[in-house]
């Protein structure tokens, strides 16, 4: 006789894996895939400092999406999380101390990662970004940029002139607090004039996820949506 599946009903049913094996098993195809989230997907991070006031503040916990990036470009007015270029801009509260259990769980994506920036894109490969005109605003190819909505208020642009053509592949970056951001302003005399590659970004900032009462998505200020700033 053959039941329903097609099986004989006298087949004899074979052993599965002990309960202890098939524990390790499942544990082990969590982290492959948490692994292979954080690789292309997604990201955690945390908040080190206060360089992006208001937007975040310290120790918020970030979510970083890499999608965006697959087969497009980063754009003016995004929030993205990079490599410290040349190890020469991160200062020694940018990397935490973790425990070894939190050190292994951030290498599959199960706990914040630290050690890395995250700034507002001001200006993409041939902008030429300045400060500051005759109203004190930040131009980006001479328009001048609406900064109110993001940066801290009652801060300037900028306390810092600048006049840079960003070169093709690179950014600009500045914090949204810009009287406590070392960003582009101030490693001007590095290769490259104070902006970083491009393909040092690991991805965009998508949302705040913690604390839970601050959590909410990100979203561009208006200001970058100006067609003139491609020239159109």
């Amino acid at each position: 006789m053959t039941n329903v599946a097609g099986a004989t009903t006298g087949t004899r049913r074979g052993r599965g894996l002990p309960v202890w094996a098939e524990t390790i098993l499942l544990l082990v195809l969590a982290l492959v895939v948490s692994a292979v989230v954080k690789t292309f997907f997604v990201q955690m991070f945390f908040v080190p400092s206060g360089s992006m006031r208001p937007l975040f503040v310290d120790d918020d916990r970030i979510l970083v999406q890499k999608v965006s990036y697959w087969a497009g470009d980063v754009h003016r007015g995004d929030v993205v999380v990079f490599d410290d270029p040349g190890g020469q801009w991160l200062g020694p509260e940018g990397a935490p101390r973790l425990t070894p259990v939190q050190k292994a769980l951030s290498e599959v994506g199960l706990y914040p990662t630290g050690g890395h920036l995250v700034k507002r894109v001001i200006g993409v490969g041939g902008d030429r970004v300045r400060c500051c005109d005759n109203q004190g605003r930040v131009t980006v190819n001479g328009v001048p940029l609406s900064e109110r909505s993001y940066i801290m208020p009652g801060a300037s642009p900028s306390d810092r002139r600048f006049d840079v053509t960003v070169p093709k592949g690179r950014l600009w970056v500045m914090g949204d607090n810009r009287a406590y951001s070392e960003d582009s302003r101030f490693h001007q005399d590095l290769p490259g004039g104070g902006t970083i590659p491009a393909k040092d970004v690991v991805g965009k900032v998508w949302a705040i996820v913690w604390p839970f009462g601050r959590a909410h998505f990100l979203h561009e200020p208006k200001t970058f949506e100006d067609p003139r700033l491609s020239g159109k």
